[in-house]
């Protein structure tokens, strides 16, 4: 629908006659969900829904600066459980230390992250202790 208003057509007449046209020509047929009920039609209006939709279907999310951080940090903690070296334990936490002394420097934005560096040696105790167990 490259076409513009002509002028001196009114814009609803102009655009009816749009969108008898593309019927005509099949423009709306075999449409992903025709004839199937709008998803949320009975939600309370929500001004962000595109978003929250777009993120649902791209599998998105948004933390603030602090919680995505303690997010990491868990998620560092986890990785370094599961590491297959020690140097990679070691590697990890160095890793997640840097950020977190970073954040404590400038804090992000958002809640109080209420993080301090780990224990690298009290991480590869525990790495080689769940090792030993595992074998």
């Amino acid at each position: 629908m490259t076409e513009r208003k002509p002028p001196g057509v009114s814009f609803e007449s102009w655009v009816d006659r749009q969108i008898r046209e593309a019927t005509e020509r099949g423009a709306f047929d075999d449409l992903p969900g025709a004839g199937k009920p709008l998803a949320g039609e009975r939600a309370p209006y929500d001004e962000q829904w595109w978003l929250r939709e777009k993120m649902v279907r791209e599998s998105l999310s948004y933390l603030p600066p602090s919680l995505a951080l303690r997010k990491e940090a868990d998620d560092a903690r986890a990785a370094a459980a599961s590491a297959r070296t020690e140097r990679e334990v070691r590697r990890i936490v160095a890793e997640i230390n840097e950020k977190i002394a970073e954040a404590i420097r400038t804090p992000p934005a958002g809640p109080p992250h209420n993080l301090v560096p780990f224990d690298a040696e009290e991480i590869v105790r525990e790495w080689r202790e769940a090792l030993r167990r595992r074998l």
